[in-house]
């Protein structure tokens, strides 16, 4: 069900989505070559604590057999990860990597949804044009996201883009309502057809969210039940904000 946000909601939502922009700059602000994706998890995670909230993705439980529940405060993902890498002590950062991470905020019962990917160190220009494309891609699909329009036309609009730059769009995960739940109702696809969907409303709050890959859209999971990669092992890179719908333009609530 969609959940349209009461004017108080709105406040919660955007406190804790300022949380979720300012773990984020925490992150910018140390990752380095030579760290260990568990250290910047932890970091992450520290942030959170130091403005009251706590991460919605640790214990998170996906519900399916064999899977445990998540171990982590973040999930980053280097280089041909898509999406849900989990933080380890073995994996180290390297000079050149793209790393994503995907992180939820939880506070006063509200959830504040944000990924980057970030440029560590001495990126190659193929793969810097990967994921200034895969920004641009979600600011393609705001531009739809406005009373009246309907969740098709982001759909629509963020693939045609990644397309026309030569890129794939993964196709078994989407953007998603999101408030009380880190996964609300609508589901928000990468690609699809504009005038289709559900109508788009003035206090809906969405997670827009690109993930885009180099080569093929194929995917594979890895055995720990999480990490996503790509088939053809081309690098992947990811970013998602949590919008507010308004009766004009979109407001961005995971930017500070």
């Amino acid at each position: 069900m969609v959940t349209i946000k009461s004017k108080r909601e709105i406040e919660l939502m955007r406190e804790v989505c300022k949380i979720t922009a300012l773990t984020h700059k925490a992150i910018e602000e140390a990752i380095k070559p030579g760290m260990t994706t568990q250290e910047l998890d932890q970091i992450a995670e520290n942030a959170m604590k130091k403005y009251g909230a706590i991460s919605a993705e640790k214990g998170y439980d996906p519900g399916i057999r064999g899977v445990p529940p998540y171990p982590a405060a973040t999930c980053i993902s280097i280089n041909d990860e898509v999406i849900h890498g989990v933080p380890s002590s073995k994996r180290y950062i390297q000079d050149g990597d793209i790393v994503s991470v995907d992180l939820v905020a939880l506070k006063n019962g509200f959830n504040g949804d944000a990924a980057r990917t970030y440029l560590v160190g001495n990126v190659s220009k193929d793969a810097k044009r990967l994921v200034e494309t895969t920004k641009q891609a979600f600011f393609e699909g705001i531009k739809y996201a406005k009373k009246g329009n309907r969740i098709g036309d982001i759909s629509h609009a963020i693939g045609e883009y990644v397309q026309s730059q030569g890129y794939s769009v993964v196709r078994e995960f989407q953007g998603h309502g999101i408030g009380k739940e880190m996964h609300e109702d609508p589901g928000i696809p990468n690609y699809g057809k504009s005038g289709k969907g559900l109508r788009i409303e003035p206090g809906m709050t969405l997670a827009i969210e690109p993930m885009v890959i180099q080569g093929k859209h194929n995917i594979l999971e890895l055995d720990d039940g999480w990490t996503i990669v790509t088939e053809d092992g081309s690098l992947s890179a990811h970013y998602e904000n949590t919008i507010l719908i308004t009766e004009n333009e979109p407001e961005v609530l995971t930017i500070l």
